[in-house]
């Protein structure tokens, strides 16, 4: 049984459905709809157990109620209707008129209806016209309110309670649809930076490939025109030509691994392990910086070489890995204590110059060897760019669109949300108690947990599931009932802050317990001061309401903070999957190409003297490889390339005959899926440039076979490697990312394919490639 080195590679991770935004819109939903129905049915209630009010008064009351409310549900809460329509301030209008009208029949008992439009104004016009309409429904339901309450503390109070209404109102709503807005708009910020990161493919396969090619092209052609005339000055040219080819040749190899994103973390884990199985104690300590791409991918390289120097030295017991970031520079740091040698390894020496000039290409530098305390020390330090890549600004301006300004409107609605509500609250104390003491004992409570509030709870950057969210939620709750006892039945409080911010807090099942315990409590504590079943229920209720409106205020907040930032790093998979593809089909569709010019420009070199029309056939296909080449340029730009598997089979038994290679070819092919040819032709054009470049080949069989469900491609071929025929046993090289076996595998495995490449038993090499159809 012939041994083989199976080449597997999982493909680039993609983000799993996410499935928050769907259940924010259902929990969103829910808390909207009891929140609003509740603040309606508080109005309605109050309308129906009025003395005197008889079925067809009381119907009226609904009939107002209804459509009010079925407007704000089933169009303004809504997050796929459009409020920016002609239709959108119709119903505003109606919904405005039907909540004035009923002042008319009920006075101020139906006023919450008018909260409800004023919290949707905003929503529907542009800010200033949005807050002025909104400020003159506010301005229409206090003069309401002053106009029938009995007292100018209960005027006070109910203005206060509708001011907080109206932006809870327009709060929630207004939240839900962000995080519909954000949720269907998270691909136009990838689709935005993988535009941008095409631009930079297309200049820089210009800047790499177009002058190259161009100047391979132009001398092709001199060199046809002077066969006839001047063979030493045609071999001078095609000396010139193999030597372009070959440059861009390296060229490519060298900008397909740069295009590569290396990670910092992943590199940090590689290492840790690597060392932890060599025995090495490892501690690493890597602070979070932001950093473009290159630098960070140029820090992975130096912590790689770094951790790989490591492993040279003998004696190494303990090792540490540091990342910092001071004053604009980035510093990475690895010191061992290892066995310290006056004479550098020259493999260590060599991999230290390499990473040491590009380190000094970026502005940075590096140093390595025996500190003063006789450890060995590589300490490379880089300068932070001020300006960002064109990528990573659009990354960061598409990401920070909400932090900028979404953010800050949040920030100032919510605090004057919590603001008026404590306000609220105090307004309430003032109509208990005239006592001075007892009201600036409840004013400072009420300051402590607003700032509490506002400073932990209410911030989208704070762990909640900690142990410090959990001692200042214990701190918010003494602050809540404590001051039960020394107030007795003037007791004010904000115990939906408990309720709600319980929710958040605490695991699910315990944040609903500590919710309905503290509705419970609350209830009977009303009730034993003396309030009636209305009262008790309005206490619940209101309890209920408040508490689901600051849980899904802040839940809301935090859901579009994380939404925002899972944009961010939508885009930044988008744009490492691009540039992996760009670095594949770089060095795959143009790697073929230039090594074919390259050795048909020596061979027709070798056989101008000998068959002038040879090398003039010869001429003719490196200027058709060259056309190719170009064209190869502009699909890997502009998008992902159909191949043909005909046509490649064709172009690499060509190129094996010029080689003196015997082939034989075998396609046996049906009608295949495009993406199965496509990869099947890049492992085959790829396949061919390896054998050309790795081993001196007499015979080669290419074979596209199907089997079962599948096809397979076979590439056997019996060239020798270092000039010695390879044993069974000898394994294959897999090459490091970036070109040959690991790219192929790559296109293989993205269509549950399997590649294998080792020797068997005859002594020829396989490069097998299976792919399910």
């Amino acid at each position: 049984m012939p041994e083989q080195l199976a080449v597997t590679a999982e493909p680039l991770g993609t983000a799993g459905v996410d499935r928050r935004p769907r259940r924010a819109l259902f929990l969103a939903g829910l808390i909207i709809t009891v929140v609003f129905v509740n603040s309606c049915l508080f109005g309605l209630l109050g309308v129906l157990l009025q003395p005197g009010v008889d079925f067809w008064q009381g119907l009226l009351a609904v009939l107002y109620v209804g459509p009010v409310l079925a407007i704000q549900l089933f169009f303004f809460s809504r997050p796929a209707v459009r409020l920016d329509t002609r239709l959108a301030k119709a119903m505003l209008a109606v919904q405005a008129c039907l909540a004035f009208l009923s002042t008319l029949h009920f006075d101020a008992a139906l006023s919450s209806l008018i909260t409800l439009a004023a919290g949707s104004a905003p929503l529907l016009f542009r800010p200033r016209t949005g807050w002025t309409v909104c400020t003159a429904f506010l301005a229409g339901t206090i003069w309401i309110l002053w106009a029938n309450d009995e007292s100018w503390l209960g005027a006070v109070f109910d203005s206060v309670t509708a001011v907080f209404y109206a932006l809870v109102v327009y709060l929630l709503t207004w939240l839900a649809r962000l995080v519909t807005e954000l949720h269907q708009a998270r691909t136009e910020l990838a689709r935005r930076a993988v535009a941008e990161q095409r631009l930079a493919f297309a200049r820089d396969l210009h800047d790499l490939l177009g002058l190259s090619l161009s100047a391979i092209a132009l001398k092709g052609e001199l060199v046809h025109r002077l066969l006839r005339k001047s063979l030493d000055r045609a071999r001078e040219e095609l000396a010139e030509i193999t030597g372009i080819a070959q440059r861009t040749l390296s060229d490519v190899r060298s900008v397909a691994r740069g295009y590569r994103e290396l990670s910092l973390d992943k590199e940090s884990r590689t290492a840790v392990s690597l060392l932890s199985a060599s025995n090495v104690a490892v501690r690493v300590d890597l602070q979070q910086v932001d950093l473009p791409v290159k630098l960070r991918t140029l820090l992975a390289k130096v912590l790689r070489e770094g951790v790989t120097n490591v492993l040279r030295y003998t004696g190494v017991e303990h090792c540490e890995i540091t990342v910092r970031e001071n004053g604009g520079r980035v510093a990475l740091e690895i010191v061992h204590d290892g066995t310290a040698h006056e004479d550098v390894p020259e493999e260590t020496a060599e991999s230290l110059r390499e990473v040491t000039a590009e380190v000094a290409g970026h502005g940075g530098k590096l140093s390595a060897g025996p500190d003063a305390a006789g450890r060995w020390r590589l300490h490379a330090e880089l300068p932070v760019p001020e300006q960002a890549e064109p990528t990573e600004t659009a990354l960061a301006e598409g990401s920070g669109r909400w932090s900028r300004i979404d953010a800050r409107n949040v920030q100032w609605t919510m605090t004057v949300v919590f603001i008026v509500f404590s306000l609220s609250a105090m307004a309430r104390a003032v109509m208990l108690t005239d006592d001075g003491w007892s009201l600036a004992l409840i004013a400072g409570y009420l300051t402590a947990l607003t700032t509490l509030q506002l400073s932990y709870f209410a911030r989208p950057n704070v762990r909640l599931r900690s142990r410090q969210s959990y001692a200042l939620l214990v701190v918010q709750a003494c602050l809540i009932f404590l001051p039960l006892i020394p107030l007795g039945s003037a007791w004010v409080s904000l115990p939906s802050l408990f309720a709600g911010t319980a929710l958040l807090v605490l695991p699910p099942l315990a944040g609903w317990t500590a919710f309905a315990v503290t509705a419970a409590g609350v209830l009977m504590i009303r009730i034993s001061y003396g309030t009636d079943f209305i009262g008790g229920f309005y206490t619940f209720a209101s309890i209920l309401n408040t508490g689901l409106m600051v849980f899904g205020l802040i839940w809301l907040i935090r859901l579009v903070t994380e939404l925002g930032e899972t944009r961010k790093r939508l885009a930044e998979v988008a744009v490492a999957e691009e540039r992996l593809r760009f670095a594949r089909d770089l060095h795959d569709l143009l790697g073929m190409s230039l090594s074919a010019i390259a050795l048909k420009s020596e061979l027709t070199s070798r056989i101008m003297d000998i068959d002038t029309d040879r090398a003039s056939d010869e001429l003719l296909e490196i200027l058709g490889l060259t056309r190719q080449a170009l064209s190869d340029v502009r699909s890997v730009a502009s998008g992902y390339r159909e191949l043909s598997l005909d046509q490649e089979s064709r172009s690499a038994q060509a190129v094996l005959v010029a080689a003196d290679v015997q082939v034989r070819l075998e396609i046996e092919h049906e009608d295949l899926p495009t993406t199965v040819r496509t990869v099947l032709a890049v492992v085959l054009r790829e396949g061919v440039t390896n054998v050309l470049r790795h081993s001196k080949v007499e015979r080669c069989e290419i074979a596209v076979r199907r089997i079962g469900d599948g096809v397979a491609l076979d590439i056997v071929n019996d060239g020798v490697v270092n000039g010695r025929p390879p044993k069974p046993e000898q394994p294959v090289r897999v090459e490091a990312p970036g070109s040959g076996i690991t790219n192929m595998s790559d296109r293989v495995a993205g269509l549950g394919g399997e590649l294998t490449a080792g020797v068997e038993a005859d002594g020829r090499f396989r490069l097998r490639a299976v792919v399910p159809v």
